[in-house]
């Protein structure tokens, strides 16, 4: 797969999908990085955001990104893994406090060095020079213009890549 530095006939990059291509190929990277521990790369985010303190499902969902249906698929799983508990929130009865036991803390423990690795592997393609600035760059986009998702009447899809 080569892209170049322009879009077809000289025009620009097309923003959308140089940020899709590198997106999937990297959440490929991820999924098989993390598959030798039998998590998904979801698992392995709630997981990660699971154990910088105590979150409703609700919240764990909104900072990795997974709507409420997804989410609990998600802790269904981890938890009959024995790698989460959930609990009833003391100030609002409807809501479950997601809780990351000790075994889910060894578990995302040797995933952050995974991924630690692997993020160091992609990031060792890049100059260095360029390094911070495209980190900085990609922060900025998403703490900013593309913090949050616009609601559409037709969810986005994603297909597997079909290049050979």
């Amino acid at each position: 797969m080569t892209t170049g530095t322009s879009g077809p006939d000289g025009a620009a990059p097309d923003l959308m999908f140089l940020m899709s291509w590198a997106t999937h190929a990297l959440a490929q990277e991820h999924a098989a990085a993390l598959s030798g521990l039998g998590i998904s790369t979801r698992a392995y985010c709630v997981l990660d955001r699971g154990c910088t303190g105590e979150f409703t499902q609700s919240q764990l969902g909104d900072m990795c990104g997974i709507d409420k249906t997804t989410m609990v698929v998600t802790l269904d799983e981890l938890e009959r893994a024995g790698l989460v508990e959930r609990r009833t929130s003391t100030t609002d009865r409807r809501a479950r406090i997601v809780t990351v036991t000790p075994d889910g803390e060894r578990l995302v423990a040797d995933a952050r060095r995974i991924v630690a690795r692997l993020q160091g592997d992609i990031l060792d393609t890049v100059p260095s020079r360029d390094r911070r600035i495209f980190l900085d760059v990609l922060g900025r986009l998403v703490d900013g213009r593309l913090s949050t998702f616009v609601q559409t009447d037709r969810p986005v899809r994603r297909r597997s890549s079909r290049a050979a």
